[in-house]
């Protein structure tokens, strides 16, 4: 799915009410009932559902926002700060990402938080650890496939170390990665080659 709030045309600070009156105004434009006969009902059939989709999205985020005690404000505030240690671990930068995420407020810690926690310690080689931290980001966002690939590969990954902790987890700094993922991957094969097989 498309970003949500491009959907219905909103900034991603846009209050609820602004969202509402988005989704309201859309739904009224695209509703099928008024292209009842016509040779676009299954365009705006589809464009209404993509709207619905949008609006439930926006409302169970800010829902769950609310629920670990954040307004939507300090809810975007923070995923732009996770873009921001996610640029640091993409360049190698490890310890300053780990310091940057230890200094959110406990009562802040979302399943961004989790999993990008979780990177981190899986750089550092310990499985455990990041296992733990990719389940609970699955269990707070189950339908996040990111989480879901990382969390499912690092529990294969278990099998076979001691202690829950792999030194060869770890990614040379001029790796040149360009994403979480691409790190991990790198860091994966090196895993495989030194275990003998490539």
């Amino acid at each position: 799915m498309n970003d949500p709030y491009s959907v219905l045309g909103v900034s991603p600070s846009a209050t609820d009410e602004e969202v509402k009156k988005a989704y309201r105004d859309l739904a009224k434009k695209y509703h099928p009932d008024k292209y009842i006969n016509s040779p676009l009902a299954d365009v705006a059939s589809e464009k209404m559902k993509e709207i619905n989709e949008a609006y439930d999205k926006i409302l169970e985020e800010r829902k769950r926002a609310k629920s670990q005690g954040q307004n939507y404000a300090s809810y975007h505030q923070n995923r732009s700060g996770y873009a921001h240690i996610r640029a640091m671990i993409n360049s190698g930068d490890f310890s300053g990402a780990e310091a940057a995420l230890s200094a959110i407020p406990s009562d802040q810690r979302d399943a961004e938080w989790y999993y990008l926690m979780g990177v981190v310690v899986y750089q550092k080689g310990w499985l455990e650890d990041a296992y733990n931290y990719f389940q609970t980001a699955c269990r707070m966002d189950p339908n996040n496939v990111e989480y879901q690939s990382l969390y499912r590969r690092v529990q294969q990954q278990r099998s076979g170390t001691q202690g829950g902790y792999n030194p060869n987890a770890q990614v040379t700094p001029d790796c040149g990665c360009c994403d979480v993922c691409t790190c991990l991957l790198c860091s994966d094969c090196l895993c495989h080659c030194c275990r003998g097989w490539g």
